[in-house]
Order: structure tokens, then C-alpha cells, then sequence
């Protein structure tokens, strides 16, 4: 496989979970990593801040600069791009990886909380997107990678939590509009979703979920790190689904990533 050694990635929301994962498995190759999130002091109900994440990284064999930023926030977003580049020399890689989620229906989400998804998951990656692409069209090897689903119009997708969807699928369609958009210009924009639930803190917290049927975060870095090594003019405007790209890699023991292998695993939202 090869590696992603020397390269630069901008990862929002990379403090704990699948951005944290995906971020470990760069260090391992001995990559430039920026981990642009919001928290600088611990959370009393979530793990990470960008300081711990970045000793993991730097532990693992990577290069870390920490930064807080809100992705709501354009200048945040600008003043963290220029941190990178002037650290690193460039940006190869974004991970858009910040998401926020309320699995709520429509009279029970605040227009606050729906905001705040719109805000991240639409906004957020827009912008990001938007900030970085101007130093991608410089890298020898760009990418995007946002995490997100397929575009599943099923109505079951929508019926329960129509805003958390309506968020979600704007990160979809970043993705559809993006790779087409850019495609001339050499810069690969994917999507990547996990088949079954992921066991992240996040995840624990949402209610009468069994985290003993999910996988581990390493199933979706493995797969990020395929893709993200993939020829950049080869690869482009792909909905990936992480155990099919592990297939495509070879990987034939699904069974590690499991963190219960006696359960049945949960299929993720938005897959039938």
C-alpha cells in the first residue's frame, strides 16, 4: 500500500473518533497533520482536545499542529488554513470530518440545534472545502475526503430526523457538485460511510444504542488512507463504503474491526 509519508492534511473535528483515527493512521506513514476543532479543554462527557490529539499523532510517528477552530466560522477556518501552509509548506489532503447530529423529528429539533447541523455539516464543509482548495490545486496528490453517505432518497431516511438528513446530505452533495467541478483540475472528491455504526464517543451518546454492534474507528482509517493514496485524476466522485474498500485493498478479516465479534453488527443510517 502506499503511504502518505511527507504528506499535508487539514482534518476539522480531528480531536477524538473517526477524524482522530484517520489522523493516527497518517502519522503512522509519517504525514503533516493539522487538527482544526473546537476543543481546547477536555469536555466532562467527551474525551480529546486538540493537544491530546496531537500527542497521539506525534507519538504515532506523524507531524501535528493543533488548532482551535469553529468551522462555523470563516475566519477561523482562513486563519487555520494559513497556519498549516506556513507550518507545512501546503495542504495535500482535507478530511472534512466535522458533523453534528440530533436524530430528532421536526418538532422536537430547536431551530438552534438545526443551526448547528446546517452550520457544521453544510456550512462547515463548504467552507473548509472552499479555503483549501486554492493550495490542493498546488499538491502533487489532492484530495478531499468528506465523511457522508450516500444520497439515499428513501422517505424512511427522512421521516424521523428530516433536519439531521437535510444536514448530512448537503455534505453529499458538496461531494456529487465538487468532484465534477474540480475534476479538470486533478483535485479527487469523495465521500466515505462507514456499512455498520462506528463505536465513538459520540456515538455512546446517543440514546438506546448498542455500541457492542459497531466496528472500531481503524476500519474507516484504513479505508480513508486506501483512498487517499489512490491517484488523485483516478479516483474522484465516489460514494466509498468502508468494507468495500477494504476489499478493493485486499483485507479478506473484516472480524478485527469488530468491538464485540459475538454481536451482530448494526447497518449505519442511510444504507438499506
Amino acid at each position: 500500500m502506499a503511504s502518505l509519508k511527507g504528506k499535508t492534511l487539514f482534518v476539522t473535528g480531528g480531536s477524538r473518533g473517526i477524524g482522530l483515527a484517520i489522523a493516527l493512521r497518517a502519522a503512522r506513514d509519517g504525514a503533516n497533520i493539522a487538527i482544526a476543532a473546537k476543543t481546547v479543554e477536555a469536555h466532562p462527557k467527551l474525551p480529546g482536545t486538540i493537544h491530546t490529539a496531537a500527542r497521539e499523532i506525534e507519538a504515532a510517528g506523524g507531524n501535528c499542529l493543533p488548532v482551535q477552530c469553529d468551522i462555523r466560522d470563516e475566519a477561523q477556518i482562513a486563519a487555520a488554513v494559513a497556519a498549516t501552509t506556513q507550518r507545512f509548506g501546503g495542504i495535500d489532503i482535507l478530511v472534512n470530518n466535522a458533523s453534528a447530529i440530533s436524530l430528532t423529528g421536526t418538532l422536537e429539533t430547536p431551530l438552534k440545534r438545526f443551526d448547528l447541523m446546517f452550520g457544521i455539516n453544510v456550512r462547515g464543509t463548504y467552507a473548509t472545502s472552499q479555503a483549501c482548495i486554492p493550495h490542493l490545486r498546488k499538491a502533487g496528490n489532492p484530495h478531499i475526503l468528506t465523511l457522508c453517505s450516500p444520497l439515499n432518497l428513501n422517505p424512511r431516511w427522512f421521516k424521523n430526523h428530516v433536519a439531521y438528513t437535510m444536514a448530512k446530505y448537503g455534505m453529499s452533495m458538496c461531494v456529487l457538485g465538487m468532484a465534477e467541478e474540480f475534476r479538470e483540475a486533478g483535485i479527487a472528491v469523495n465521500a466515505l460511510w462507514p456499512r455498520t455504526i462506528i463505536a465513538t464517543a459520540a456515538l455512546q451518546m446517543v440514546p438506546g444504542v448498542d455500541t457492542g454492534r459497531a466496528r472500531k474507528p481503524e476500519i474507516m482509517a484504513d479505508a480513508a488512507h486506501w483512498i487517499l493514496t489512490q491517484p488523485s485524476r483516478q479516483c474522484s466522485g465516489n460514494f466509498f463504503i468502508d468494507e468495500e474498500v477494504l476489499r478493493k485493498a485486499g483485507v479478506k478479516d473484516l472480524g478485527q474491526y469488530a468491538v464485540d465479534p459475538s454481536k451482530p453488527l448494526a447497518t449505519d443510517l442511510f444504507l438499506d
